[in-house]
């Protein structure tokens, strides 16, 4: 595998969510997710993978299980969600959410989201 370029283009559109890949191997990838003020995802997990978030711009709350508060996030700030622990985030502050997700797992296992369907 050689090494890849890569750019991020803010979209342009009124979704409440946006999520642009911007690389892959077969161990890691990244994107960068928009959300929209107020705008979240539901309680899920990740079967094999380990991710890290990133805010770029805007503030964040990351919830477990119950709802519980995990951390509250502003700019240049971020958690690390190990594999099969359960969370959630939402957009918190009144400009929109930028997320950096970067994520790697053991590419001979196959990695499940466990709960709701990407929104």
């Amino acid at each position: 595998m050689e090494p890849q370029r890569f750019s991020y283009q803010r979209p342009d559109n009124d979704r409440a969510k946006n999520l642009t890949p911007l690389c892959q191997t077969d161990r890691l990838w990244a994107d960068m997710q928009l959300v929209k003020e107020g705008g979240e995802n539901k309680l899920h997990s990740h079967t094999v993978s380990d991710g890290f978030f990133m805010v770029i711009q805007g503030s964040a709350r990351f919830y477990g299980e119950g709802d519980v508060l995990l951390a509250e996030l502003g700019a240049q700030e971020g958690v690390v969600m190990p594999h099969g622990f359960k969370y959630w985030f939402e957009s918190s502050g009144t400009e929109p959410l930028q997320l950096l997700h970067v994520a790697a797992s053991d590419p001979n296992l196959r990695d499940v989201r466990v709960g709701p369907s990407r929104e």
